[in-house]
């Protein structure tokens, strides 16, 4: 679950990371009003949208007076900002982040991921953060600065010391760098969360080190337990489908194709889009209906898939072991009576209960093509997709 800039500022100035003063607004006139708030006579409005490099895309304003301000908070509300991140789609700025003007000196950048095969967090530093971190990440990885930390002991003092020293900042700066990053390594710690990542980090021209930028993102299944996390979710900036979906229970991620698929098991699910491309065609979703799949489970899942707009034609693709084949077919039946569904509708199972469920499924009257092997099943849902 991603959040917002002004929310993942909130969280780290409880860690004792310093941001500058900022405040909320969804208007003009309240854009206006923080700003009177803050003081000073320069300010930065920002699009609070789930993306990065809203900047490159004009999401980001310099503004010197009120006028100059309520201007750029008038552009950018109800605007869909695109950046290399959202895709053509964009997103929608329904809120803005007025924040005060910072007098930069210098750009670090700073983040916090999970690397899965080390098994370990990762603190990633550089000395040229901003807007072009990503190329310098290509064109100079050696100037890339990657400290792991053993979850036994957690991250030490001398590694963020050494983090401050490999990015060459002066001296009487490395003990406030390094509470710095101890602060952003307990928020990403004690949050549960995936990534943390602060572009720019920057040293002002009077010494001090503030958090310019913040992105934060955190374990979708740690948040029972953080009830304060899960309240800052903005379904705004999802996916519907996968809104939708994941509301229901369903493991769910939308893909750009039309074959709609509905599967039981994460490994299968992948093999069945693999299946797909293999066989010329594109995948709609990835979707795992779960060990359980009850027929009413199964129907929602086609409701799931039908919510995309795109999708031609539904493969069912079931390998039953703890679920039964029986369950899924007399959902499948039960979707598309109750759906009325009239795209072509391509069903494989196989394992417990197969010959019961393909009876269902025979005996039901409806239009449905059957398939016996995965590759099959795929080749047919595909030719339908291409016809419908």
């Amino acid at each position: 679950m991603d959040i917002h800039e002004y929310q993942a500022k909130e969280l780290l100035s409880k860690f004792n990371v310093p941001v500058p003063r900022g405040g909320l607004a969804y208007s003009p006139e309240q854009a206006s009003y923080r700003a009177s708030e803050i003081g000073g006579s320069k300010w930065v409005v920002k699009a609070q949208i789930h993306s990065g490099a809203r900047g490159k895309a004009g999401g980001i304003k310099v503004c010197s007076s009120e006028r100059e301000l309520e201007n750029a908070a008038e552009a950018l509300l109800g605007k869909k900002l695109v950046t290399i991140q959202t895709g053509p789609a964009g997103k929608l700025v329904s809120r803005l982040y007025i924040e005060e003007a910072t007098d930069i000196d210098r750009e670090i950048y700073l983040s916090f991921v999970m690397d899965r095969a080390a098994e370990r967090i990762v603190v990633v530093s550089s000395a040229a953060g901003g807007m072009d971190i990503e190329e310098i990440s290509h064109s100079k990885p050696e100037t890339i600065i990657k400290v792991q930390v053993d979850p036994a002991v957690g991250m030490q003092s001398f590694q963020a010391r050494e983090v401050a020293f490999g990015l060459g900042v002066d001296p009487d700066l490395v003990t406030k760098l390094e509470r710095v990053i101890m602060g952003c390594y307990r928020a990403f710690r004690d949050l549960d969360a995936t990534m943390l990542e602060i572009n720019p980090l920057v040293i002002t021209k009077q010494k001090t080190i503030v958090a310019l930028d913040a992105k934060m993102s955190f374990d979708e299944n740690a948040l029972f337990r953080r009830p304060q996390i899960a309240e800052l979710r903005d379904k705004s900036q999802e996916d519907p489908r996968e809104t939708y979906a994941n509301d229901r229970g369903l493991s769910y991620v939308g893909l750009d194709g039309d074959i709609g698929c509905i599967v039981n098991g994460a490994g299968l699910a992948m093999a069945t889009l693999d299946m797909i491309k293999l066989a010329g065609g594109e995948p709609a979703n990835f979707l795992d209906i779960g060990g359980g799949a009850s027929p009413e489970r199964v129907t929602k899942s086609f409701k799931a898939v039908l919510r995309d707009k795109n999708v031609k034609a539904i493969l069912v693709n079931v390998f039953a072991g703890i679920n039964r084949c029986d369950w899924v077919a007399k959902g499948v039946v039960d979707a598309v009576r109750e759906l009325e569904i009239k795209m072509p509708i391509v069903v494989r199972l196989a394992g417990t209960n197969v010959e019961e469920g393909r009876k269902i499924i025979d005996e039901s009257g409806l239009t449905v093509i059957s398939a016996e092997t995965l590759a099959d099943a795929a080749k047919k849902a595909v030719t339908a997709a291409k016809a419908a």
